[in-house]
């Protein structure tokens, strides 16, 4: 069932405003109780064999591996003669600029040892998530186009399918368990995240039916 052009307007801009709120929020309010209760609770269980599940689930939105994971899907796409879906998951990258822009704006710091556990040690700013962010956007397209392109065998589609729900799922809490991120980070990413995926699977779908006439 498809949702009308005018209802998935609304819930964009439901998303928009949602963001923005809690972006200002978090710009005034950059350590909150709450986050810090959040991580603790989810870091409560500490194992080395976790640490490891968790830093291979945050494996795909580390750079320079980030970028490559696009470039390889997209090229995998594009040799299997799916030359448009090719050119949309290339687009994904610009994601990164996105992130980068709004993380510079509301310049949150990252957790540190005081507060929680780190696994991690990063580099830029903390809000929002960009892992979070990429495998919504990323996985959640692959999604997409696993529900959209019969021509894949079933099997193929299932299992991608099954792993990026996976991956989609898991990344926030890994984020959390590995100090790297508060759970308000990962809002945000999720957020910015389903903001982006509506362009990019728009005009995807008017370029598909256009080309399709």
């Amino acid at each position: 069932m498809r949702l009308k052009p005018n209802i998935l307007l609304s819930i964009l801009v439901l998303l928009i405003l949602a963001f923005t709120t809690l972006s200002v929020f978090i710009a005034k309010h950059p350590i909150l109780p709450f986050d810090v209760k959040i991580s603790l609770i989810v870091q409560r269980y500490q194992t080395a064999w976790l640490d490891k599940v968790m830093l291979a689930i945050s494996f795909f939105g580390e750079l320079p591996f980030s970028l490559l994971s696009v470039l390889l899907v997209a090229a995998i796409f594009y040799w299997q003669k799916f030359k448009r879906e090719a050119l949309f998951i290339s687009l994904i990258l610009l994601s990164g600029l996105v992130i980068l822009g709004i993380k510079s704006v509301i310049n949150r710091p990252r957790p540190t040892a005081s507060y929680v556990r780190l696994v991690e040690i990063n580099r830029f700013q903390s809000y929002p998530s960009g892992h979070v962010l990429s495998y919504v956007l990323f996985f959640g397209f692959l999604i997409i186009l696993m529900r959209t392109l019969k021509h894949i065998p079933k099997t193929t589609r299932y299992m991608v399918t099954a792993l990026s729900v996976f991956l989609v799922v898991m990344i926030a809490p890994s984020r959390i368990y590995l100090g790297a991120h508060w759970f308000t980070d990962t809002v945000g990413g999720v957020l910015l995240g389903i903001i982006c995926l509506f362009p990019l699977s728009y005009f995807y779908f008017q370029y598909k039916h256009t080309d399709e006439r």
